[in-house]
């Protein structure tokens, strides 16, 4: 993508939840049920935190409110009597911290893959709105009384999906001016004059209508194929003067400094290449080359940071990582936990799916004579 585009941190996503969803049956509107032992809201919300959006708005009738409190890291909205003024009442609450793009999405949604969120977002570099769809390929009739009546003509015919990307001042603004009834955001927008770029759509973004659409998402659920990538890194940095070191994102007090054009943060440095590694896609070289001046003394958690977005940008996402820090001192155990917890939030993730420990080389080698510190890491990235 273009490096000066907007990044997942720009770009919120507003999920509509706000709807009854009688067709489907049952107790609770469809959003609310139980897809293979979970919500199927719970399973929208994923979708896009594994594509890497954690800006998230979620549009629900008041009704709901206890059952949406239940989803941590979005933000709740209430939603109006019709679609549109539960999508304007999302992009009004947006409107105090804007965003430079949002993507609005059906809650009954719950398989969206992440490849078909970044087609729409990599379509909005160069046009003001976004949206999937698939080319209608069977023949169609018109039906009156069970019988067919007539043909219709399929060729410039599409089946619309979600989410729905534009440029966020453009649709807060469409909505704004809009005073009909709409299907969708699209049909808001194209109403303002906006054009809109179709991108593939998936067959397995369904939207959840009917029983029989329930049965099918269980089936894609249980039946998906899961693709898993490992890579490794390995960094060493020498020590020199100083009176701290920088390990794992966290300042550890010590009688020597390590050396390096960034904070030296060895633990850091071969984590970003283990996922980089599993990405294929070099290491921290490559992308924030050590000869440009910019980058001396930077935060490593700047090249953390973009190791897991452009994982992200991809469609994958973290399962879990381990790193190893090779020294004799200074001594790592007490400071474990938190530099899990750091890791963690930098890269978006639950700790538990984050290992930090230590060891020594036995006083052999470099690190043994204590003149640096090393670090192995390991990540493993999924796909579903």
């Amino acid at each position: 993508m273009n490096p000066h585009f907007p990044t997942a941190t720009k770009t919120a996503v507003i999920i509509v939840a706000a709807g009854r969803g009688t067709r489907v049956g049952g107790d609770l509107p469809k959003q609310w049920q139980m897809l293979a032992g979970k919500s199927v809201l719970s399973y929208t919300v994923a979708a896009f935190r594994n594509a890497g959006l954690q800006r998230i708005v979620l549009v629900i009738h008041p009704d709901d409110q206890d059952r949406a409190t239940a989803i941590s890291g979005v933000t709740l909205v209430n939603g109006g009597k019709t679609r549109n003024a539960s999508v304007s009442n999302a992009l009004e609450a947006l409107a105090n911290d804007p965003p430079e793009i949002v993507l609005i999405h059906d809650g009954a949604r719950p398989l969206v893959p992440s490849h078909v969120i970044h087609k729409v977002i990599a379509a909005l570099q160069t046009s003001p709105g976004a949206a999937p769809a698939l080319a209608v390929t069977d023949a169609l009739w018109r039906g009156k009384a069970g019988r067919v009546s007539d043909t219709q003509n399929r060729s410039e015919l599409w089946r619309a999906q979600t989410p729905q990307g534009f440029r966020f001042v453009d649709i807060l603004s469409a909505h704004r001016a809009n005073r009909s009834p709409a299907a969708d955001d699209v049909t808001v927008a194209r109403a303002a004059g906006m054009q809109i770029t179709i991108v593939e759509g998936d067959e397995d973004n369904i939207k959840l209508t009917y029983p029989a659409d329930f049965a099918r998402a269980e089936a894609l659920l249980k039946g998906c194929s899961m693709t898993l990538r490992i890579g490794n890194g390995y960094d060493v940095h020498a020590f020199t003067a100083g009176d701290h070191v920088w390990l794992c994102g966290i300042r550890i007090p010590h009688d020597k400094a390590l050396l390096g054009h960034s904070d030296a943060d060895v633990g850091m440095h071969a984590l970003t290449d283990a996922i980089y590694g599993a990405l294929a896609m070099g290491d921290i070289g490559r992308h924030f080359p050590p000869d440009e001046p910019q980058w001396k003394g930077a935060a490593s958690h700047i090249f953390l940071s973009h190791a897991i977005a452009l994982a992200a940008e991809h469609g994958w996402k973290l399962s879990n990582c381990d790193v190893t820090l090779v020294c004799e001192r200074p001594k790592i155990n007490l400071h474990v936990v938190a530099m899990q917890a750091q890791l963690a939030q930098i890269m978006g993730v639950d700790s538990s799916q984050v290992s930090v420990k230590a060891t020594t080389s036995e006083r052999l080698g470099f690190t043994g004579r204590e003149e640096g510190i090393a670090a192995l890491a390991t990540a493993l990235m999924v796909r579903a």
